[in-house]
């Protein structure tokens, strides 16, 4: 026996053991959910993040700006929502804009000039202004041509006289008639000219418009583009940033022509750098491909802004400006790593070095230590969930309720679910109990690895809410662990779904292969699949062939889509071998050694196969079977096997008893990542040769035994799946090696004969 293992690794593993005791001992705090109390402090009913927390309040009492980075479901855009309540509640009166933005006319048709102005005031001005305009409008005089007309009715008055008169005097006068029917002719003439223009008079008079045309003096008018009294809002968030939405514009005129264009200021409009003081970008790389970054950088550093542009085919793309806008902005904005990386290299980090100017950076944890504290914020998730599912019942079935009663809402739901439902049946949220809290924190644990809580905590709201109908529909007092051990059946994502067809397939796949071989060169790998949406990840089985042939090229061959990392752990398990060769003094024949992942159709990446495919190889060269019913996992390095992720998850997708596995060796580093597996179970501590382990008992009465080895070497997995001492191992490849260099020395008289036998 080596000393590889100590004493004290040996009470750790029976420490292990301990840890479902530990749990329910930090959970003694509460019987159920209706015992945990919601902090007022909106910051503090973000669970999980507390550097992130404390960063908020600092950068909030500091006015600067944040960067969230972080997974998906982290808390990200929560905490922007709580900032934004801190901050209502502190400084908001102080934050919110006190002046109007007014756009006026400009020095031409293209510009406008950009004023804050007190509302009240400026709300006077316009109402003068309007009033003018409207007082130009009907200011209009009646048609008339009194000075035409006048003139003529004289002239024919004084014809009329003189024909009077020469009439008169004709009588004694006879040569006077002559004028008369001149000045008569005349007068009768003048008569019909009068006529007329007063029929023109008429017709001009009531063919007139009554009004005035004033658009000249209408787009003379100012336009409010801001008005703080009605917008009110502390936070603006912007899902999309681009120019038009972040700096604002110039709508679009259809009317561009005659004397119906629309001026410029009556076109503008304004976006979340004039109007709100913090803005919320919820996903940075929308920014990125909208190719706004230059934009926003240029405006942080100089908090002000001209406005211009549109549409670069609308007619506002000449339209800007005279003056500069302000944007002294607080800028909250979310991303993920991906991003960041980008951020890293874009321009040496401008956007980043702007951010810690004059606010943080905040790495958001996407798992945290199980301590007594996050087991605390656990439990007040899923409170703060129950509430949210309540209010939601009241949103949606709260007219029903008051109407018709909880008997009209069972009725309905009758018509929902297919079935009949209790005469008490009540739609309300129920709360969990300690024993069901205790399996969502098992989840947790479950999910992350080195005895860490998962902090992605958006895919457990569809799980919580699962549990609450599954216990609604029992009528049930609470949620009992029976109803989240179901909603985790029921609730998983399409990674979830996927996993458990392969594991379907993989079941048959393994007995064939198992009934048709000898074993030999046939190991029982462990992968995962990793879910983009919740971070979570699903075990599956990994069949792995392995062979080497003897005097060909020295290489080692993994077909298939590889990824760059596996085919590292592929080159890694063949120095490994060398190494064991070079120390046997076996001859140098040259080993070609082929490794085959069995239907592994999706490709593979990662190490965590590295371990399995060494006993793959080592037992296809000793001729030594391996056993079927042991899976194994861990990144191998010289002999030595390292950690890898998702264990957790791959000893539990092979415990299920239909599969047939016995056991499972996994990396001595991830010994902390079984303790979530052994809550609600039996369990015993046990030991092969040196190799420490705990034994499961998957059914009642300590039955479907599942054994777990934690292997700090290969040799002590040679020793679980193929039953070899290290000594014994070697001495085989030896012996092997002996018979390779017999048979080529035979084949190729005087080829091998300066090449000596392993010792």
């Amino acid at each position: 026996m080596s000393d590889i293992y100590k004493n004290e690794d040996y009470e750790t593993v029976r420490g292990l053991m301990s840890y479902p005791r530990v749990l329910e001992e930090r959970l003694d705090f509460f019987e159920d959910t209706s015992q945990i109390t919601i902090p007022e402090d909106p910051i503090e009913r973000v669970v999980f993040q507390d550097r992130a927390k404390e960063a908020i309040r600092k950068v909030a009492q500091n006015k600067g700006h944040i960067l969230m980075v972080g997974r998906p479901g982290t808390g990200k855009s929560m905490l922007a929502n709580m900032f934004d309540k801190v901050l209502d509640r502190s400084l908001g009166e102080y934050l919110r804009p006190q002046d109007s933005i007014v756009a006026f006319p400009g020095k031409d048709k293209n510009h406008i000039r950009v004023a804050y102005q007190n509302p009240g005031m400026i709300d006077d001005i316009i109402g003068k202004m309007s009033m003018a305009v409207e007082k130009a409008r009907h200011s209009i005089d009646d048609f008339s041509l009194s000075d035409q007309i006048s003139p003529v009715r004289k002239v024919r008055n004084m014809l009329l006289w003189t024909a009077a008169i020469s009439a008169v005097g004709g009588c004694f006068y006879p040569a006077l008639f002559l004028i008369t029917g001149i000045t008569g002719i005349g007068s009768i003439f003048m008569f019909m000219q009068e006529n007329n223009s007063r029929v023109q008079e008429k017709i001009q008079q009531e063919g007139q418009n009554k009004l005035n045309s004033v658009k000249h003096l209408q787009d003379m008018i100012p336009e409010i583009l801001f008005d703080p009294r009605k917008d009110r809002d502390l936070m603006a968030r912007v899902s999309e940033p681009n120019a038009r939405n972040m700096k604002g514009g110039f709508r679009h005129d259809p009317y561009q022509s005659g004397n119906l264009h629309t001026p410029p200021h009556k076109r503008a409009f304004l976006g979340a750098h004039a109007k709100a003081p913090v803005i919320y970008i919820d996903e940075l790389k929308s920014l990125v491909k909208a190719g706004y970054m230059p934009d926003l950088l240029e405006i942080m550093q100089n908090r002000e802004f001209v406005l211009e542009g549109g549409n670069n085919s609308g007619s506002g793309v000449a339209d800007r400006s005279e003056n500069q806008l302000k944007a002294d902005n607080i800028i909250v904005a979310c991303c993920n790593h991906d991003t960041m990386r980008y951020l890293q290299e874009e321009g040496d980090g401008a956007f980043l070095s702007r951010i810690e100017d004059k606010g943080e950076i905040i790495q958001m944890e996407s798992a945290v230590p199980e301590t007594h504290e996050s087991i605390r914020q656990a439990a007040q998730y899923i409170k703060q969930e129950i509430e949210r599912l309540d209010q939601e019942f009241m949103d949606v079935w709260g007219e029903v309720i008051e109407k018709e009663g909880y008997e009209g809402v069972r009725k309905r739901s009758e018509q929902i679910f297919g079935r009949s439902l209790p005469v008490d049946y009540k739609l309300e949220a129920r709360e969990f109990s300690r024993g069901a809290v205790l399996e969502m924190i098992k989840e947790l644990r479950c999910r992350a690895s080195d005895r860490k809580l998962s902090s992605i905590l958006r895919p457990l709201n569809g799980i919580i809410k699962t549990a609450e109908m599954n216990a609604i529909l029992d009528n049930s007092d609470l949620v009992e662990p029976g109803h989240v051990q179901e909603a985790l059946i029921e609730h998983v994502s399409l990674e979830g779904s996927i996993s458990r067809e392969i594991i379907e397939h993989k079941k048959d796949l393994k007995k064939y292969l198992a009934s048709i071989t000898d074993s030999i060169g046939y190991v029982v790998g462990l992968a995962v699949i990793n879910s983009r949406s919740s971070g979570q990840m699903f075990g599956q089985p990994l069949p792995i062939h392995g062979q080497i042939n003897s005097g060909g090229s020295d290489t080692v061959t993994a077909p298939g889509k590889l990824g760059d990392i596996a085919k590292a752990a592929a080159q890694n398990v063949r120095a490994s071998i060398k190494k064991i060769f070079k120390k046997i003094g076996a001859p140098y024949l040259g080993h070609e050694m082929h490794v085959e992942y069995i239907q592994a159709h999706g490709g593979v990446e990662g190490d965590s196969a590295s371990v399995a495919m060494d006993i793959a190889l080592i037992s296809d060269y000793i001729k030594q079977p391996v056993d079927q019913r042991y899976g194994v996992t861990g990144s191998l390095t010289g002999d030595v096997i390292l950690a890898v992720g998702g264990v957790t998850e791959k000893v539990r997708s092979v415990m299920d008893p239909v599969l047939g596995m016995k056991g499972v060796c996994v990396p001595w580093q991830n010994c902390n990542d079984v303790e979530p597996l052994l809550i609600n179970m039996d369990f015993e501590y046990i030991q092969n040769d040196e190799v420490p382990g705990i034994r499961i008992f998957r059914s009642p009465g300590r039955k479907d035994s599942f054994d777990i080895f934690f292997c700090k070497t290969k040799y002590n997995a040679y020793k679980i799946l193929m039953s070899l001492e290290r000594e014994e191992v070697e001495e085989r490849m030896a012996d092997r090696s002996r018979k390779e260099l017999e048979s080529a020395r035979h084949t190729r008289p005087g080829s091998y004969e300066a090449i000596p036998f392993p010792a």
